[in-house]
């Protein structure tokens, strides 16, 4: 598919600028910081996400709109724990990497809802996943990677790594992006957390604190609030134009 070179510009944007910074820089919080910090920082992208929509005129900033992402943002605080003794460590690098990695975020769920509403979904992933791992492959070399000399068996969990957590998700985040305008998706996004800490209740014996479960039910109040029509925006633009 030909694709014009403005718009190729643009998926590669979102590929080095978006997907790879995201994840690089968040790992970088992790590791000069914890886990609350780097999670709590880098999801306070929907916060981005609305005000950038709201100052382009896309959105308006209803109650509604407010309150969910206020809710989302909350809950993610409580289910990671930030209230109690691992709470935040803040390290100058590990704070300014985080919100690097929300801006990212933000980013790319502006820009991918932007050039979904013109390409298939497939090429648009062919081209940001292209672009990332042209990315990696300048910073990180493959005879670098060589020469780790990793067993046959590495070799078999990292292809499946990279299949079950990254080329799925992306896959299936960018469907729902096609459809969700980017306020409403990037909401939807923060049940990642919820997600780890509900899986390792389960599979791992890990337990579930009360105050856990309460912020898994603000995100998911958060979730329900965001995606109830608003009345009386009939008017209102639900897809985001493209980015100059």
């Amino acid at each position: 598919m030909h694709l014009p070179a403005a718009d190729l510009g643009r998926m590669f944007a979102l590929g080095v600028l978006g997907v790879a910074a995201s994840n690089y820089l968040y790992y970088l919080s992790i590791q000069r910081t914890n886990v609350a910090t780097a999670i709590i920082l880098q999801y306070t992208a929907p916060v981005w996400v609305l005000l950038y929509t709201v100052a382009r005129g896309l959105q308006r900033p209803t109650l509604r709109r407010i309150a969910a992402v206020g809710l989302a943002v909350t809950g993610i605080a409580v289910v990671i724990g930030i209230f109690g003794s691992g709470g935040f460590r803040l390290d100058a690098i590990g704070v300014m990497a985080a919100l690097g990695a929300a801006f990212s975020f933000a980013f790319y769920n502006i820009g991918g809802h932007s050039i979904l509403a013109r390409y298939d979904r497939w090429t648009v992933l062919m081209y940001v996943i292209l672009s990332a791992s042209l990315f990696w492959i300048i910073v990180n070399p493959p005879w670098k990677i060589a020469a780790a000399h990793y067993s046959g068996n590495q070799w078999f969990f990292l292809l499946l790594f990279s299949l079950l957590s990254v080329l799925a998700p992306f896959a299936l985040y960018f469907a729902g992006l096609q459809h969700l305008e980017p306020t409403r998706a990037i909401v939807v996004s923060c049940l990642e957390p919820v997600f780890s800490i509900v899986i390792a209740a389960g599979v791992l014996g890990e337990v579930m604190r009360p105050l856990q479960t309460v912020g898994i039910a603000l995100v998911l109040v958060a979730i329900v609030v965001v995606q109830l029509p608003d009345r009386g925006l009939d008017g209102e633009i639900t897809l985001v134009e493209p980015m100059e």
